[in-house]
């Protein structure tokens, strides 16, 4: 500092007053030039406004690497084949005893699994632990049987699709057999055993089919999504049998259950069915002066003989108890039925029983009791039938039948409508296959 002073002394001595103000502005340029503190900090000379850039958006957070999610279960498809069974499919994915155990005795419905065919599938979900959790099945083609295991057990669910049906016509004449006539009106053999049991009461195929016989009858065809997959019930049936014209309607009752009645409303079921063989042939009549072929001596023959194939199946004539069921001497294997009251029904000679007949057992119309065999004093394979009334013998193929419950008088005039729309269809359809065939002609 003292050499600045000295130096500015030095500057006034030197020059002349004139310059005297310059040098002082120049001196004092000096001195706060010297007296600025030391920063390198700048300050402009004037504040100019800051501007904020604006925000820029957060920087993504790098990611981890998650965990994958666990696969949902899938369907899987196994189709049943000769032998097997819901065991044999379902051990292979390592499902036990116990879960097949659980499962079926998780609803009614689902015992349909123990009947499973060859052809068919079975849809199921296994769970990673290894348990059973989904199933579906298709016991028809309009069928869906579901189950799905929750908390409280199987959810099971039975759907169904409707088919769509459409009504055909069928008629033929009877040259031979009731099958070969089926078969030329083109109708399959299903249908042919269908329109024999509505008459069974009333005609005995083995028996009383003769030439010139005829028969029509309207139907349903089944449909699904355009394509015909099977057929329906019959409608309405005519049979000709050696002059007698005899016709059968399907009613639905107001209470469900379908019934096939004649034109007066009355059922055509009777109490008993004619012949509890189909399609079997009579080798030997009642008569009470037949001479026994085996003990070569008369002895009346209180029943009816039916020729058949061995294993044949035996119908029951008419729902009943089995009061006997056992060998029965010269008769061999022999099932005795009671039907109400008064009325016994006896088959003899029999291979076997049906599987769960036994006395005591209750059996349905229809219902196979036995299989046809020669047990006993038999010359071979068929079925000796007797029917008896409070014990005594009587025909079969001529007895009266009673006739079982038609329909109920609240329900007759709705009947008649649908008897009578029946008949105008049968008509239209008849008259129609008359011009078609004239026309071939």
């Amino acid at each position: 500092m003292k050499q600045l002073i000295s130096a500015a002394g030095r500057l006034v001595r030197q020059f002349p007053r004139t310059h005297l103000l310059l040098s002082m502005v120049l001196l004092g340029g000096v001195i706060l030039i010297a007296f600025r503190p030391d920063s390198t900090e700048t300050t402009p000379e004037r504040v100019q406004p800051i501007s904020l850039p604006e925000r820029a958006a957060p920087a993504p957070k790098p990611q981890t690497a998650s965990k994958p999610e666990p696969a949902t279960p899938q369907w899987q498809t196994l189709t049943v084949e000769s032998g097997d069974s819901l065991s044999s499919l379902l051990h292979p994915l390592g499902i036990g005893a116990g879960q097949i155990d659980a499962l079926l005795k998780g609803d009614d419905k689902l015992k349909r699994l123990t009947r499973l065919r060859p052809g068919e599938a079975l849809e199921v979900i296994v769970s990673d632990s290894g348990s059973l959790t989904n199933v579906r099945y298709h016991p028809s083609k309009v069928e869906t049987l579901t189950a799905r295991l929750t908390g409280g057990g199987w959810n099971v669910r039975l759907s169904q699709r409707e088919y769509q049906k459409q009504t055909r016509f069928a008629q033929a004449d009877i040259t031979g057999s009731l099958f070969l006539a089926g078969a030329a009106a083109g109708i399959t053999d299903r249908l042919t055993m269908q329109l024999a049991n509505l008459f069974a009461w009333d005609v005995d195929f083995a028996l009383d089919i003769r030439k010139g016989d005829r028969f029509r009858i309207l139907y349903e065809e089944l449909y699904l999504d355009g394509e015909k997959v099977g057929e329906g019930d019959i409608l309405m049936a005519e049979f000709w049998n050696q002059g007698r014209h005899l016709t059968a309607f399907r009613y639905e009752t107001l209470s469900g259950d379908v019934e096939y009645l004649n034109i007066k409303g009355d059922s055509m079921r009777k109490e008993f069915i004619r012949t509890p063989v189909a399609f079997s042939r009579v080798s030997s009549r009642f008569n009470p002066g037949r001479k026994h072929p085996v003990l070569n001596r008369i002895r009346a023959h209180k029943g009816t003989d039916y020729a058949a194939p061995s294993g044949t199946p035996i119908k029951a004539a008419g729902d009943g108890k089995v009061i006997f069921a056992g060998v029965k001497g010269g008769y061999g294997n022999v099932i005795i039925l009671k039907h109400g009251q008064i009325y016994t029904t006896l088959y003899a000679h029999m291979r076997s029983f049906a599987k769960g007949i036994r006395v005591g057992k209750r059996v349905t119309q229809g219902q196979t009791i036995g299989y046809v065999g020669s047990s006993g004093l038999a010359t071979g394979p068929h079925l000796h039938y007797e029917f008896r009334i409070n014990g005594v013998h009587r025909n079969p193929q001529t007895v009266p039948l009673p006739k079982a419950r038609g329909i109920n008088d609240n329900e007759r005039a709705e009947f008649l409508i649908a008897a009578n729309r029946l008949k105008a269809q049968m008509t239209l359809f008849s008259e129609a296959s008359t011009l078609a065939s004239s026309d071939v002609f």
